[in-house]
């Protein structure tokens, strides 16, 4: 049997995790076309059919689900080689900034994967809302930021993941106060903030009243009011935690564009902060 293809298995992975052949297209830099040709050289060197193309989202078969986690660990422990053998005696002090909550969900584990094959390399981990991120980042303040950017307006930095917002409420909001026509409360950043942007561009594009009832610069600080009641909010899909609910398609809320993560470096990046700078972007490649 013909050995498995790294840059395969890694569309395979990018196809269930982001939900079709678009997304992973998207994200991996390839055509659609290629990727489906991808899929398909897997599956005949398998000889079994992996994904189930006839529902309206990709679905997995059994011996597809049985696959993933293969391929998880071949495309990880492939990643951890590679950067434990290329630059083994990397050293020295990283700055990254990045947004509260890409920071508390997504970037634990991709860091603590880098700081497993790199143990000399000290990272210095600052989180703050997008704007006060570009103001430090201009100041000289970080080797590294991630930023949130809507996908379309300025491109700078290299995207590395795309969020799917939601709104998001708690269990004690009142929903029917919300669908009687009153105005919408909302718990909200300040500005400027790409969710705030997003959320209030949608409302007024739908003639639907609201207000602000709440405004937080703490991510914690938001989900707490926002399960208490006070009001509603937008989140990454997957960010929605126990306690709180996804809104789409109940009481007329009207539909989100995405947002991007975008990764800014500064134009001299010691080793150690270019291999961080490389690990994010492949490691966000394969999502977690």
């Amino acid at each position: 049997m013909a050995p498995l293809d790294l840059d395969i298995l890694r569309s395979f992975v990018a196809i269930v995790e982001l939900g079709g052949f678009t997304r992973a297209a998207e994200r991996l830099g390839r055509t659609q076309s290629t990727i489906s040709l991808q899929i398909k050289r897997l599956e005949d060197t398998l000889g079994k059919r992996l994904l189930d193309r006839n529902s309206r989202q990709i679905a997995l078969t059994v011996e597809g689900e049985r696959l993933l986690g293969y391929a998880r660990r071949i495309l990880q422990l492939t990643e951890e080689a590679r950067e434990a053998v290329a630059e083994p005696e990397v050293e020295g002090v990283v700055r990254l900034g990045t947004p509260e909550d890409f920071a508390t969900h997504r970037l634990p584990r991709v860091l603590a994967d880098f700081a497993r094959s790199h143990p000399r390399v000290a990272l210095e981990v600052h989180c703050q809302l997008t704007v006060l991120l570009n103001e430090g980042f201009e100041r000289g303040d970080y080797d590294l930021v991630l930023i949130k950017r809507d996908p379309e307006g300025p491109s700078a930095g290299e995207r590395v993941w795309r969020e799917p917002l939601v709104w998001t409420g708690g269990t004690g909001f009142d929903y029917g106060s919300a669908e009687s026509g009153n105005p919408l409360p909302l718990v909200l950043s300040p500005q400027p903030c790409v969710y705030r942007k997003r959320a209030l561009s949608a409302l007024d594009a739908t003639s639907r009243p609201w207000r602000i009832a709440y405004t937080s610069t703490s991510l914690a600080g938001t989900l707490a009011v926002v399960e208490a009641g006070l009001g509603v909010t937008v989140l990454p899909k997957d960010m929605v935690a126990s306690g709180l609910r996804v809104l789409d398609g109940e009481g007329g809320f009207p539909d989100l564009a995405d947002t991007e993560i975008a990764l800014l470096r500064a134009p001299s990046l010691s080793p150690a902060a270019q291999r961080l700078a490389d690990h994010i972007v492949q490691a966000l490649e394969i999502p977690r």
